[in-house]
């Protein structure tokens, strides 16, 4: 049932301009390091020569978290509009479906989109730092890893956002949820492990990535979860 609505939904999105922002996300990422190296290629050579994929991987990773996180506040409203803004929610919810498949297979849309861009972003990489010169010898492992990581480790923001956006008409807080996190990131260095918008910066006291990954997706079933529950439960207009 859930895949009857999330081809549905599929087919709802089609011609919106939310695939451009997939596309924008990691494209705005490698543009950014095009610049940078382009004007510091020398310099950032001479100083990385050891390991110039490793400073390469670094730069980028910086970028990942506050880019993902602005991306999921922005996708997950933007598929909560199009019933929003329809005024079906009443009709959808009145067909022979339960709300657990609507809003899985929602989830499951703005997961699958978020996919797409980190398949994206791992091509843009792999073609940048060739294009840069930077060997060869590809990390294809740490590559994977950079790119797909902090989305699963981001997934308590997606199924917050998406929460938030289904269950609100009103855009507004939502979305400044989501940029509030986005921004929060860029400083959640300090902050506890615990805290939400710090999981996909993968940074940990056991500094191990993988662990940042695990709590990302534990937690985000929780969420996910509570806010199926609330779903379900809600009275819509």
């Amino acid at each position: 049932m859930m895949f009857r609505v999330l081809a549905a939904d599929f087919l709802k999105i089609r011609r919106k301009a939310i695939w451009f922002l997939i596309f924008l996300g990691p494209i705005g990422v490698i543009a950014l390091q095009v610049a940078n190296y382009g004007l510091r290629y020398d310099y950032l050579m001479e100083k990385y020569a050891a390991n110039p994929w490793g400073a390469f991987l670094g730069n980028i990773q910086f970028l990942l978290p506050v880019t993902i996180l602005l991306g999921i506040a922005i996708i997950a409203s933007m598929v909560a509009s199009i019933e929003h803004q329809m005024n079906s929610w009443k009709q959808l919810l009145a067909l022979p479906i339960t709300r657990t498949a609507v809003f899985s297979a929602k989830f499951t849309l703005c997961a699958l989109m978020l996919f797409v861009s980190c398949v994206l972003l791992g091509i843009g990489i792999v073609g940048l730092g060739l294009g840069l010169k930077l060997g060869t010898d590809v990390p294809l492992g740490n590559i994977v890893k950079l790119s797909f990581y902090p989305m699963i480790a981001a997934f308590p923001a997606l199924a917050l956002q998406l929460w938030l956006s289904v269950t609100m008409r009103n855009q507004a807080l939502p979305l400044t949820v989501g940029i509030l996190g986005g921004v929060l990131s860029l400083y959640a260095v300090k902050m506890p492990d615990w805290f939400l918008w710090k999981l996909p910066l993968l940074m940990n006291e056991a500094g191990k990535p993988e662990y940042s990954v695990f709590a990302g997706l534990a937690v985000g079933i929780v969420i996910f979860a509570i806010g199926l529950l609330h779903f379900t439960r809600l009275d819509v207009n």
